[in-house]
C-alpha cells in the first residue's frame, strides 16, 4: 500500500488475463510467497496465452494451470477485497476504478506493454513477451519488497 503497510490481499488486472496479469501474480508469489494473498482478472476472458506460458517456463514458473477469469467472476467468487489493485491496461484500469469507488483500495497503473501485438517471427515475438515478463518481475519486487518482505504494519 502507499503509506507502507503490508498489503494482505493484491489483485492484478489486465484486458483478457490471459497474458501481463497471469504473469504478474504468478511474480508475485514466486518472490512473495503466501505471505500475502494474491490473485489475477480481466475486463473480458481469454484464452491463456502459450507464448506467455513459454517465457514463465523460461524461468521456472509455472502459469499453464492458470484459468482465465473477468473482474465480475472474481467479484461472485471472493468479492473484491483487495489492499491494492494494479492495473496493467487503460481498460483494466477504468474498470478498477468503476468497481471500487466506494472501497477503501488503493488502485495503482503500471503502464504495461501488449506483446500479443508484435510481429516477427517466433523468436521476436518470445523477445517482446519476455521483455513484458522482466519490466513486471522488476516493478513488482521494487513496489511490493519493503512491504511484503518485512511486514511492516
Amino acid at each position: 500500500m502507499a503509506d507502507g503497510r503490508r498489503p494482505q490481499a493484491v489483485l492484478f488486472a489486465c484486458g483478457h488475463n490471459t497474458v501481463r496479469s497471469p504473469m504478474a501474480e504468478s511474480i508475485f508469489k514466486y518472490l512473495f510467497g503466501n505471505s500475502t494473498y494474491a490473485v489475477s482478472a480481466g475486463v473480458r476472458k481469454g484464452e491463456l496465452d502459450p507464448f506467455a506460458i513459454a517465457v514463465m517456463d523460461e524461468i521456472g514458473l509455472n502459469i499453464g494451470r492458470h484459468k482465465p477469469q473477468t473482474f465480475e467472476e472474481l467479484e461472485d467468487l471472493e468479492g473484491l477485497n483487495f489492499d491494492v489493485i494494479i492495473t496493467l491496461t487503460p481498460e483494466a484500469h477504468h474498470r478498477a476504478l468503476e468497481l471500487t469507488r466506494v472501497l477503501a483500495v488503493d488502485v495503482e497503473y503500471w503502464p504495461t506493454p501488449d506483446p500479443t501485438d508484435t510481429q516477427g517471427n517466433r523468436e521476436q515475438r518470445l523477445d517482446a513477451y519476455r521483455a513484458v515478463r522482466d519490466q513486471l518481475f522488476a516493478r513488482v519486487k521494487a513496489r511490493f519488497a519493503s512491504e511484503v518482505a518485512t511486514g511492516n504494519e
